[in-house]
């Protein structure tokens, strides 16, 4: 069981979680309104897709996005750095849904058009990658996770509360397995 599903059996059986603080809807603000939507639409897909390089399934990936979104409506305007802090509250809310069972066969089309997942189209040699994610250990995946969407070491190193050289170390290894997993020799080709 990786890290991910520990720490979602630990919050399933009551134990406590970091909490995020809970927040007091401000006023309609119609500036607001419009700047949260241009950045939900241009950001809904790219935490998804993070989320999902931390080894969640797409649709958890999407709740858990939401679930962040709906958060951050409330305080946008006193959200310094979204796109840390939307990772951050994502992530503590993929950790807190509860384990669901896998249904085999296909999933349902959605009743709205404006379905998040819809706008995470996964290519090929993009599943390959997020397999070969899969098999890195928790911490070597989240880093990556962090990297991939274009963080500093110093900046992931913050996020994460971890010192730079721990993540330096942790991009290093986390790059010589996936090149291994991915069949890309040290020149950079397969």
């Amino acid at each position: 069981m990786d890290e991910l599903q520990q720490t979602r059996t630990t919050a399933a059986q009551g134990l406590a979680l970091p909490q995020v603080p809970d927040t007091k809807p401000e006023e309609p603000d119609v500036e607001k309104q419009q700047d949260f939507s241009k950045y939900y639409a241009e950001h809904m897909g790219k935490l998804i897709r993070h989320l999902m390089r931390q080894g969640a399934e797409p649709h958890e990936a999407a709740e858990a996005a939401q679930s962040a979104f709906v958060e951050a409506y409330a305080t946008w305007r006193k959200i310094e750095y979204p796109g840390p802090w939307l990772r951050r509250v994502a992530f503590r809310h993929l950790l807190r849904q509860p384990i669901r069972e896998v249904l085999s066969g296909e999933l349902p089309d959605t009743a709205s058009p404006q379905c998040p997942v819809r706008n995470v189209e996964i290519r090929q040699e993009e599943e390959r990658v997020l397999a070969a994610l899969s098999e890195l250990p928790p911490a070597q995946r989240r880093v990556m996770a962090w990297h991939l969407d274009n963080y500093s070491t110093k900046e992931i190193a913050e996020e994460l509360e971890a010192t730079q050289e721990a993540v330096r170390k942790n991009l290093e290894r986390a790059r010589k397995q996936l090149k291994q997993s991915l069949g890309i020799a040290e020149g950079g080709k397969q």
